[in-house]
């Protein structure tokens, strides 16, 4: 049995769900999102818990990644998801340029706009080097927070670049003068 795929979902106050075919959409008090369902999965109601349940063992591949997509939609519409950035380096930026669009300065000879997506929000500190991504879709948020981190990946040498608040970087040694 799935250990992931037996955990109980908690469903907050406000929080609904309805199936429709292969999809659930889960209502809640920031919006709603829909995730799948893979076949053989159901899922039921019981004290105020959701459960994710699986027909026959044949579903046990699936059965976890449902359950974990359910949540995803659950936890979401609650409280949402959040994803954080650093910018490093000397002249680098970002700002925001009306609602829906990230302008960064990342050393290139062009500053670089960024159209945001529908239902992702951006906000950047004052110092213009840290920008916290929001956003109630966990897929989608994730996306936007990888694609500005692509526009300049953090240099394994001096460690400048755009990354993550929580990752960590190893600095390679340069060059030795050695003859």
């Amino acid at each position: 049995m799935s250990r992931i795929g037996k955990k109980p979902i908690a469903l907050a106050k406000g929080v609904k769900y309805t199936v429709e075919g292969n999809t659930v959409v889960v209502e809640g008090p920031k919006g709603k999102v829909t995730a799948l369902i893979a076949q053989g999965i159901t899922l039921e109601t019981v004290d105020g818990t959701l459960h994710v349940n699986r027909t026959n063992d044949k579903d046990a591949a699936v059965h976890g990644l449902t359950r974990a997509l359910v949540f995803n939609a659950v936890h979401g519409v609650t409280e949402g998801w959040k994803r954080e950035l650093d910018i490093v380096g000397i002249g680098y930026r970002a700002e925001l340029k009306g609602k829906g669009m990230v302008v960064f300065t990342l050393g290139y000879s062009h500053p670089i706009e960024f159209p945001l997506p529908t239902g992702i929000e951006v906000a950047i500190d004052p110092k213009q080097t840290h920008l916290t991504i929001t956003g109630i879709d966990r897929q989608k948020v994730g996306q936007v927070a990888a694609d500005m981190r692509s526009l300049r990946k953090p240099d394994p040498y001096k460690n400048k670049g755009v990354r993550y608040s929580d990752e960590k970087l190893k600095k390679k040694a340069g060059k030795t003068g050695a003859k």
